[in-house]
């Protein structure tokens, strides 16, 4: 009951003046009281409406179809009807694409939309908002999993009654597959992104976890991933939004990934987030990107209203100096296209914790812990009456790993279609050859010892690790093999596919599994004998033999290993190529070679 007051408390002194509309343009969640939230058919009707009472304002459109057949509509909002890219980018407006229900239990950003596009669209009373910048709105990213509705979808959630469910039809997470596009809702949304090139992203969620104080979390990129005019102007958006909208009456913190769920007060640290994610795909673009987490244990009016308020504090800081985010992303986008094939540069593949924590002040509550019976684990519990600051250590910074030098191109051999549909997929530029050419210089990868994932995630198996190393080749390039450029604004992207390193690369997600397997095989009698020749014959593949048994007790009890060892060595192994990498990198001389056959 305590807890059920402070959230009816919470409600009404953030919801203030702004309380529910009476009449036809209530929306669907108000009119509920926030009990409960429409369907895809009641969401775009209310839509529909305001299309058509301010169609100089408001403009649906369709954008894909799901699996199960839906439409996917994103909501276009202009303040002067401007509803294409050209026509906003002719009118220097920047573009900002908010998103809702990419996960659809966690749908507070579809109602927070409806009713700030009723405020901006039919009331006005934010109609100042789009003087100069268009909304690209998402209500729906995940239709079938929203259509796909319970009230047991979301266990660790206060509201609304029913739900939708996490994955799309097929059982894909829609936030996994931004780089790997398997999903027909993926390929969709990058058709969108690459019409629009938004100049920044809100992506809107609700948390799991940890019970504190906040009604809202929020998180972007680490400055290492973003260019430095980027992070700058993302840094400073946050410093000016995040004390506004606690003006409001809300309580905001940055991103919480504890440590240890049973502790908070061991710290917090970054949540790994990646190219599959929304943000970490948009950073990938030379765009900012901001990730908003509601707190899962609030009520779904505190949850709604505080989608509400953040967004329209952002797009207000936005809207009044558009130019200086315009501005970064230009210039971000130049700095990445004069980067191709400068030795000096070195970009980042991966990335790992800042060994150097910065204190940080956590507004949570009381809680105790006991063991548990049931788990044979320790069971923490909250205490929500019992407010508590802990000061404990953040761990969110990022430092970059795993670097490389980016080439000036990169040669996908025209039989690797599949790696040819990603680069389709997200609309990289590269040129096709029309015919044969023969000895073509580059630079390949031999990829040895891999090892897979013990569990399928997200549909694959990931490849887990493997050792690399660079070596000079002479290959022959069948027609239909592409040059990809690296002097292109999407480089970035490029290079996280096509790096074998990069952890969400096309071979870590599988699908280059097939290099790492040999074809042919020797017979065990067969074996015997070339082993015995190859004893003969080298002193020191002896000694290593001798030394292997020696080291590897597996390695000495297994017969098949130890004639495999001589197999691997020999000719007939060596020519199937198990483990050439296809992806070739070329140089500024080797891509000139290569203009001239």
């Amino acid at each position: 009951m305590r807890r059920a007051w402070l959230a009816f408390l919470l409600a009404v002194t953030v919801m203030g003046a702004r309380a529910a509309p009476a009449g036809p343009w209530i929306t669907p969640a108000e009119a509920a009281q926030f009990r409960t939230t429409p369907s895809y058919a009641q969401t775009l009707a209310y839509l529909q409406r305001l299309q058509q009472a301010a169609p100089n304002k408001i403009k649906l459109e369709t954008f894909g179809i799901t699996p199960q057949g839906r439409p996917m509509t994103v909501v276009i909002a202009s303040g002067d009807g401007r509803f294409s890219p050209d026509a906003a980018r002719a009118a220097h407006k920047a573009v900002v694409l908010v998103q809702a229900g990419i996960h659809p239990g966690e749908i507070e950003g579809k109602d927070a939309g409806l009713m700030l596009l009723r405020d901006i669209a039919v009331s006005g009373r934010y109609a100042h908002l789009l003087d100069h910048l268009v909304l690209v709105y998402i209500p729906v990213y995940s239709v079938d999993g929203h259509e796909h509705s319970s009230p047991y979808n979301r266990i660790n959630q206060n509201g609304p009654e029913s739900m939708g469910f996490r994955s799309q039809a097929q059982y894909l997470n829609l936030n996994r597959d931004y780089i790997k596009a398997d999903a027909p809702e993926t390929l969709a949304w990058l058709k969108l992104w690459q019409a629009w090139l938004p100049d920044f992203l809100i992506d809107v969620h609700t948390t799991d976890g940890a019970d504190y104080q906040y009604d809202l979390t929020w998180y972007t990129e680490d400055p290492h991933k973003l260019d430095p005019l980027i992070a700058a102007w993302q840094r400073t958006l946050m410093e000016q939004a995040i004390p506004a909208y606690e003006k409001l009456g809300h309580l905001a913190s940055i991103y919480l990934e504890f440590k240890d769920g049973r502790d908070p007060r061991k710290g917090i640290e970054n949540f790994g987030s990646g190219p599959r994610f929304s943000t970490g795909y948009a950073a990938l673009q030379n765009r900012p990107g901001l990730l908003i987490e509601t707190h899962m244990l609030k009520s779904y009016a505190v949850r709604v209203h505080a989608v509400y308020d953040l967004l329209r504090v952002v797009l207000d800081d936005i809207n009044r100096n558009p130019s200086a985010l315009l501005a970064a992303t230009r210039q971000a986008d130049a700095d990445t296209i004069a980067r191709a094939g400068d030795a000096h540069a070195h970009v980042p593949l991966t990335f790992k914790l800042d060994p150097t924590p910065t204190p940080f002040e956590l507004k949570g509550y009381a809680f105790t812990q006991t063991h548990s019976d049931i788990s044979h684990d320790t069971w923490i519990q909250y205490d929500p009456n019992k407010p508590v600051t802990y000061r404990i250590d953040n761990w969110n910074g990022l430092l970059p790993d795993v670097s490389v030098t980016p080439p000036v191109a990169y040669v996908v051999p025209g039989e690797w279609k599949t790696i040819i549909d990603k680069l389709d997929a997200h609309g990289i530029a590269y040129r096709r050859i029309g015919h044969p050419m023969k000895e073509v210089a580059a630079t390949a990868y031999q990829l040895d010892q891999p090892t897979w994932a013990a569990q399928p995630f997200e549909g694959h198996l990931m490849l887990q690790s493997f050792t690399l190393h660079a070596h000079p080749v002479e290959v022959t390039l069948p027609a239909g093999s592409v040059i990809v450029p690296m002097n292109q604004r999407a480089a970035n992207v490029a290079m996280q596919l096509l790096e074998p390193q990069a952890p969400d690369s096309l071979l870590h997600w599988g699908y280059l599994d097939a290099i790492f397997e040999a074809k042919e095989f020797g017979e065990p009698r067969v074996l015997e004998k070339l082993a015995r020749d190859m004893l003969a014959k080298d002193p020191k593949l002896k000694a290593e033999f001798a030394q292997k048994l020696h080291d590897d007790p597996a390695f000495a009890a297994d017969s098949r290993a130890r004639l495999n060892f001589f197999f691997m060595r020999s000719p007939w192994y060596m020519v199937q190529q198990v483990g050439a990498y296809p992806v070739l990198r070329v140089d500024a001389a080797q891509l000139a070679n290569i203009a001239t056959k």
